[in-house]
């Protein structure tokens, strides 16, 4: 059988920019520029006559902008998959960050440098393998008219409740909006800090720190090198740092640092998961949400191997069954839940701890 090529639709008002994208994509064999636009009405207009399944969007444009669109591509078109393309801005990573909460895949930012050639480098590298997971996943999606129920592993033994002192989560692609879902469930007065590595650029993960402090009405922050971690505070890994649990005195801190990238990734969710697990022992919960690739493995490992609590979101409900799906067929995984479960569940484990 044939793979069909993915189809990826351009939208920018920048005709360098719409040269830069389609060059960075025709890079990869597997992937076809499906047709370029200057605006969001011009892209609803493609759609309407074209099949796209990733459409590359950009914040700030004329007649129709970027959030717009891509709250009328989600009600018009609900199996195509968004990535935002945000100037290094402040303003464009704010909007960013809403359009991923919103339900944007991924995002990525326009390059900076003034060499064309530097530019496609840098886009292929950042974009092409989101663009892929993206379009595979829409691809089996639709290959298979009736889901096949694979064994959904959300029947492992969930076994005996532990008593957490500390949340850590590891996220990639789809991340945002799975974030908000997952931390809004919980109740205000959640007592116990929460960690997230959520792969993203250096600009936005302050902007997404700030999103999950207004949506949650608990605060959140970006984390810093040596801040000391609090109850009931949720904490952020800035973009292209590693986080880390270590102690300092008799007192539990933050690390920050700029080792080698992990799976590719810094943040990596590997260094939060093996130093809580190292530091916490059995006193960690930790959560792995959508997100492609298998980032965190490793620390996975490590967590459950020193009594630590694994969940994992299911297949049915990822953006992209990537993080998830390693730790679950590595066998890691107590729970296997739809992303409308994990805050329960998280609420759950917290009112023992509570009661300890």
């Amino acid at each position: 059988m044939i793979q069909s090529k993915i189809r990826v639709l351009i939208v920018d008002d920048s005709a360098v920019i719409r040269g830069l994208l389609a060059r960075a994509l025709q890079t990869d064999s597997e992937i076809e520029v499906a047709g370029t636009s200057m605006h969001g009405e011009a892209a609803l207009s493609f759609l309407r006559r074209n099949d796209a399944d990733v459409v590359l969007l950009d914040v700030e444009m004329p007649v129709m902008d970027g959030i717009a669109t891509l709250q009328e591509i989600q009600k018009q078109y609900p199996g195509v998959h968004v990535v935002m393309v945000s100037s290094y801005t402040m303003a464009g990573a704010e909007d960013t960050v809403a359009a991923l909460s919103m339900g944007a895949a991924g995002c990525v930012a326009k390059p900076i440098s003034n060499s064309p050639s530097d530019s496609v480098n840098q886009l292929s590298k950042e974009l092409l393998p989101i663009v892929k997971s993206l379009g595979r996943s829409r691809h089996q999606k639709s290959d298979s008219p009736t889901p096949i129920r694979r064994q959904e592993f959300s029947s492992p033994v969930p076994g005996p409740m532990i008593t957490p002192h500390i949340v850590v989560i590891g996220t990639s692609t789809g991340g945002p909006q799975a974030l908000r879902t997952v931390l809004t469930g919980l109740p205000k007065d959640f007592p116990l800090p929460i960690l997230i590595v959520q792969h993203m650029p250096p600009m936005f993960t302050p902007m997404l720190a700030k999103h999950i402090a207004q949506d949650t009405g608990r605060p959140a922050k970006e984390a810093e090198h040596n801040e000391p971690i609090q109850r009931g505070v949720t904490y952020v890994a800035p973009g292209d740092y590693h986080m880390m649990i270590n102690k300092l005195g008799e007192r539990m801190v933050l690390q920050l640092n700029q080792n080698e990238p992990e799976h590719y990734c810094r943040p990596s969710v590997n260094p939060l998961f093996r130093s809580a697990a190292e530091w916490y022992r059995n006193k960690v919960l930790g959560v792995m949400l959508t997100g492609m690739g298998e980032d965190g493995i490793e620390g996975t490992r490590k967590l459950v191997e020193n009594g630590g609590y694994m969940m994992a979101q299911n297949e049915a409900t990822c953006v992209v069954y990537g993080m998830p799906r390693a730790v679950i067929e590595a066998g890691l995984a107590k729970q296997i839940l739809p992303l409308d479960q994990v805050a329960n569940q998280i609420a759950k484990h917290c009112a023992v701890a509570e009661k300890v």
